[in-house]
């Protein structure tokens, strides 16, 4: 068992309390190898509250948020659990957890994505920067998720472990966003309910490679193959038929309400990785297209090849909403993976240089 048990509580941060730290907050509570310290907000409003309150756990931890970023390092944790908004601020971001390295706190982070895998996207004297600040504070930075991560990283990995013979892997998120509360994402970075003249900010060109070639690039490396640059991209847009109601902002009929896009990665003009998601705003739209095996969405693994495997992973809230369990599987990657990353050399960790994470402590007692 590769799984690492630090020999003392690590003292955590939690950085925002939004639709993903709120369930770090609860993740770190309830696991046994984890001691929440003090939590960062951006809202005055929630300055001063507890931590629990922020995250709907019904009842008080005993750490109160704060504004002060100063005060949060001069704790000096062993670890953060960066999980502010990074997709409209990347580089503000990447700053932030420069900081925190720096200050020798080890960090995982659900974004900025391209940091699972910065080469081809970043500058390498850019990378090096990231990297020489982690040796100087003797501190780890691991950023990962449920996609971009574990659903298009490690699992398809694993997968390729029972492979003779490869000639593509193909990573899906097939979904339903209705239920997905990001108007930002949404509205600004995809454009949904938009006209369909207006492109919404990740199909600009090189975006999606950005964002997700950390995605193909990793697979690439586990596979020890070298991918022909620039990784090549595919959009296919539709708009909505009918007017659809959405927890971001009601798609009306004309307006975009799907897409299809891809993220390819090719060996001498070949595909063999692709990065595919098939992004609804009502189950029945596009039926042509892939679809879930239970109407809400799951991400697919197709490996194809000797043998030929698929893999439908599915996921659901409590209460049965698969974004709200989307959300609990990206903070619980990297609360999870915390012990492992402390332990880690100092630098950018991937996921593919982590030992087995497991739920380790999480088993129910009652």
């Amino acid at each position: 068992m590769s799984d690492v048990t630090p020999a003392r509580p690590l003292r955590v941060v939690v950085w925002s309390t939004g639709t993903i730290g709120r369930h770090a907050i609860a993740g770190i509570d309830r696991h046994p190898a984890l001691e929440l310290v003090g939590v960062w907000v951006s809202n005055p409003e929630k300055d001063g509250k507890d931590a629990g309150v922020l995250a709907d756990l019904g009842r008080e931890l005993g750490v109160l948020a704060t504004t002060d970023r100063d005060a949060l390092i001069a704790l000096q944790p062993d670890a953060i659990v960066h999980t502010a908004m990074a997709d409209d601020r990347v580089f503000e971001c990447i700053e932030d957890l420069i900081s925190f390295v720096e200050a020798g706190i080890n960090v995982t982070s659900s974004g900025p994505v391209l940091l699972q895998w910065p080469e081809e996207i970043l500058p390498a004297d850019f990378i090096a920067r990231i990297e020489d600040a982690c040796a100087r504070g003797n501190a780890s930075m691991h950023i990962n998720g449920i996609d971009p991560g574990f659903a298009n990283d490690l699992l398809p990995l694993v997968m390729t472990s029972l492979s003779q013979r490869i000639d593509e892997v193909r990573v899906m998120e097939i979904c339903d966003y209705s239920t997905y509360y990001q108007p930002v994402v949404m509205g600004d970075m995809f454009g949904f309910g938009r006209p369909m003249d207006e492109i919404g900010m990740i199909f600009q060109p090189g975006i999606l490679s950005m964002a997700w070639g950390s995605v193909v690039r990793q697979i690439a490396a586990g596979l020890d193959i070298t991918l022909d640059e620039p990784l090549s991209e595919e959009v296919d847009r539709r708009p909505a038929e009918v007017d659809t109601p959405s927890v971001s902002g009601d798609v009306r009929a004309g307006t975009m309400g799907a897409v299809r896009f891809q993220v390819i990665g090719k060996v001498d003009g070949v595909p063999r990785v692709v990065l595919e998601h098939i992004t609804r705003t009502a189950p029945d739209q596009v039926p042509e297209w892939p679809t879930p095996p239970d109407g809400d969405g799951c991400y697919r693994v197709k490996i194809t090849g000797e043998p030929m495997m698929q893999v439908d992973f599915t996921h659901h809230g409590e209460h049965g909403d698969h974004n709200v369990s989307g959300m609990i599987t990206t903070a619980q990657r990297i609360v999870n993976a915390l012990p492992a990353v402390v332990a880690a050399k100092p630098g950018i960790v991937r996921a593919i240089d982590l030992p087995l994470v497991t739920g380790r402590g999480l088993v129910a007692t009652a």
